[in-house]
């Protein structure tokens, strides 16, 4: 872990990212790659110094309350965060000056602050996110393997349904030649159903790998699947974009399922969910 000084943490449309680097250990990591710029080692975690009270000034200006969205990027519920609280701390002030929040994480660390995610729903609005690569828990150990499994994160969800705060899963990266099967799809589709998310956010069957993200992934393909990364760079080559032999049939089941359960997939609906902010009607003198 290292400081460093930051002037803003709110991006221009809202966002932020609270910390750079990250040791959940996922293979596939996009953030590893090169035009992230993250010049120092992954795991030796960035943090903002002084971000809460960076943030709350930049809150504090804003003209009125809107939806603020942690980014993909660097997960807000690393390891770290159990011992700095920033996160916690910055949920703290969203709630204070009556904004909304949308949360995307893999850790199940997320239940320390159901209580403040709970407060800013009842003022506002909070929406967690939670991401799912395999329903398989033993593989889920192996390409993700210091975080929360997928059945403990799927109890998240299910904790946020019972308290009333809506969920969006972003279902992927799926793993060519891995995890990229039918039953893999069924299986967090009815996860998704049983936990009654809003949305499914997914970008098609397959990952991303550019410079920086495809040595990891590679050098990982080595240690776990002998003999994948060979397949890899046969069929993919330096793609950036690997998709699945089996995207089509894939959209297809996903689609029929987000239909017949009425859950949002077009990413036009889920980010127009994320980022509407709800209008609380003024409070009359007479109401008092």
């Amino acid at each position: 872990m290292h400081y460093s000084d930051y002037k803003t943490i709110l991006s221009p449309k809202n966002g932020i990212n609270l910390y750079r680097g990250c040791t959940h250990g996922c293979i596939y990591c996009d953030s590893r790659s090169n035009c992230y710029q993250i010049n120092h080692i992954f795991e030796d975690i960035e943090v903002k110094r002084g971000a809460p009270v960076i943030f709350e000034k930049e809150l504090r200006k804003k003209r009125k309350p809107c939806m603020i969205g942690t980014g993909s990027m660097c997960d807000p519920y690393i390891h770290l965060e159990s011992e700095l609280k920033i996160t916690r701390k910055c949920l703290e002030l969203v709630e204070k000056y009556g904004f909304g929040i949308s949360i995307l994480t893999k850790s199940d660390r997320i239940m320390r602050d159901i209580d403040i995610l709970y407060a800013i729903n009842a003022k506002s609005k909070s929406i967690v996110q939670m991401t799912l690569t395999t329903f398989d828990e033993e593989l889920c150990r192996k390409i993700e393997p210091n975080v929360s499994t997928t059945l403990e994160r799927v109890k998240v969800l299910e904790t946020m349904r019972e308290a009333e705060i809506p969920t969006v899963v972003w279902l992927g990266p799926v793993l060519p030649l891995i995890n990229d099967n039918e039953e893999n799809l069924k299986g967090i589709l009815e996860y998704c159903v049983k936990s009654k998310v809003r949305g499914i956010l997914c970008f098609g069957f397959g990952l991303t790998l550019r410079e920086g993200n495809r040595e990891y992934f590679y050098s990982s393909l080595d240690r776990l699947f002998p003999e994948m990364k060979q397949k890899y760079i046969k069929k993919f080559g330096n793609k950036y974009n690997c998709l699945s032999d089996n995207n089509d049939r894939l959209t297809s089941i996903f689609i029929d399922t987000c239909r017949r359960h009425n859950i949002f997939y077009k990413l036009k609906d889920i980010f127009g969910f994320l980022k509407d902010f709800p209008e609380k009607e003024q409070m009359s003198i007479f109401d008092f």
